[in-house]
C-alpha cells in the first residue's frame, strides 16, 4: 500500500465492512492487511469490500472469558468462514451454527467494539 492510497474503513475502525485485498500479479486473496501480497510479495495488494456472505468451516464455542471485558458474553460462538471472494476469516456466529452452513455478516457490539456476525 502507497501512503497516497486511502485505507478504506472496516470493521476493526468502527465501520460497518469486511474489508479484504486482492493481488492483482497472482489473483491471491487475502483477509489481514499487509503491504505485499503474502503469496507472491508484490507490492500494493488492491482493497476490496467483502459481500459478507459464506460457508462455516469451523465453529467453537467459548465457555470462558479470555478478558474481564468478554465474561458478559459468554458463552459466544467463534467461526472460521470462507467467504464468497476467497478468503477464510474469524468471527463471531449463532450458537447452532454447523460446519457447511451458508452465512452472511451483520456487526454487532461486543466487549465494546463493532464485530462481524454469522448468522444463516
Amino acid at each position: 500500500m502507497s501512503e497516497s492510497k486511502q485505507t478504506p474503513a472496516d470493521w476493526t475502525t468502527g465501520a460497518e465492512a469486511i474489508v479484504y485485498q486482492a493481488c492483482e500479479p497472482c489473483g491471491n486473496m487475502q483477509y489481514f492487511r499487509r503491504s505485499f501480497c503474502s503469496a507472491c510479495g508484490a507490492p500494493d495488494p488492491v482493497e476490496k469490500r467483502a459481500s459478507g456472505e459464506g460457508t462455516v468451516y469451523a465453529t467453537s464455542l467459548v465457555c470462558r472469558a479470555a478478558t474481564p471485558e468478554t465474561r458478559a458474553h459468554i458463552p459466544y460462538n467463534i467461526v472460521l468462514v470462507d467467504t464468497s471472494e476467497g478468503f477464510r476469516m474469524m468471527a463471531h456466529g449463532d450458537h447452532d451454527l454447523a460446519i457447511g452452513d451458508k452465512v452472511t455478516a451483520r456487526f454487532v457490539p461486543f466487549a465494546g467494539r463493532l464485530v462481524p456476525y454469522f448468522a444463516r
